[in-house]
This record gives C-alpha cells, sequence and structure tokens, in this order.
C-alpha cells in the first residue's frame, strides 16, 4: 500500500498540481496585498469611505444600526452588504490579475515564422523558397494556383 502510495505522489502531474497550489496560493497573496494595500485606498477615498457591511436586513424584527449590533443580540440577518463588498473585492482582483496576465503575455517570445513548407507532390520537408522539390523535382510553382 505504501509503495502504490509512493507512486501516486511521484506521478509528474500530482506534482504539478502541488506546486502550481503553492504558487497559486503565493500569487493570490501577492495580488490581494496589491489591491487592498494600493488601489483599495485611493478608491476609498475616491468614494467617501463608502461601506456596504452594515447593509443589512434583520429576520428577527429588530431594529439596530449596525451589523454589530445585530450579530451581539443574536439575531438572524442576511447580510447583503457584506456579500456587495465581496463582490467588489473580487471584481478588483479579476481585473488586477487580467492586467498581469496581459502583461506578462506582450513579454511571451512571438512563435517564429515557418522556414519549412511540405512538398505536395511527396510530403517532404522543403525550404520554404524552394520553387523545385530537391527530392522528387517536382516544380512547386506549377502545383500553386
Amino acid at each position: 500500500m505504501f509503495k502504490e502510495f509512493k507512486n501516486f505522489i511521484m506521478r509528474g502531474n500530482v506534482l504539478d498540481l502541488a506546486v502550481a497550489v503553492i504558487i497559486g496560493a503565493a500569487f493570490g497573496k501577492i495580488v490581494t496585498s496589491l489591491v487592498n494595500d494600493i488601489l483599495m485606498p485611493p478608491l476609498g477615498l475616491a468614494l467617501k469611505s463608502v461601506d456596504f457591511t452594515n447593509l443589512f436586513i434583520d429576520l428577527s424584527g429588530g431594529h439596530y444600526h449596525t451589523l454589530a449590533e445585530a450579530k451581539a443580540a443574536g439575531d438572524a440577518t442576511i447580510n447583503y452588504g457584506s456579500f456587495v463588498n465581496n463582490v467588489i473585492d473580487f471584481l478588483i482582483v479579476a481585473f488586477v490579475i487580467f492586467l498581469i496576465i496581459q502583461q506578462a503575455n506582450r513579454l511571451k517570445k512571438p512563435a517564429a515564422a515557418p522556414t519549412t513548407k511540405e512538398c505536395p507532390f511527396c510530403h517532404t520537408t522543403i525550404a520554404l523558397a524552394a520553387t523545385r522539390c530537391p527530392n522528387c523535382t517536382s516544380n512547386l510553382l506549377a502545383a500553386t494556383p
């Protein structure tokens, strides 16, 4: 049983997944810090410290000014303000990740242009600029429309 477990763990896809999860968690911390520590303070200043956390519906019929008061009293609440905050946070994080991935894709080296083609007669690989196949000696200009 231990040998089977060892074989399972040592498979490439399991190790790749483990590395991806660890790097993903670290990347998530970086993006969360970017959003919370760099983007949210100016956004909060621009929105005059708008906070949706105290928007809630008290299902017990009590009248509380803050969510903390309702929770301290033990009343059941629907916390739609917290949900709105989480949706806004998600959208900001998703947009930041989109921007990071977009910039990373720009840094990637573009694929090299092909330098060879296939002879339509004998199907061997030949130079892209060839006008006659060196293998079957077919005229390639006659084969193209």
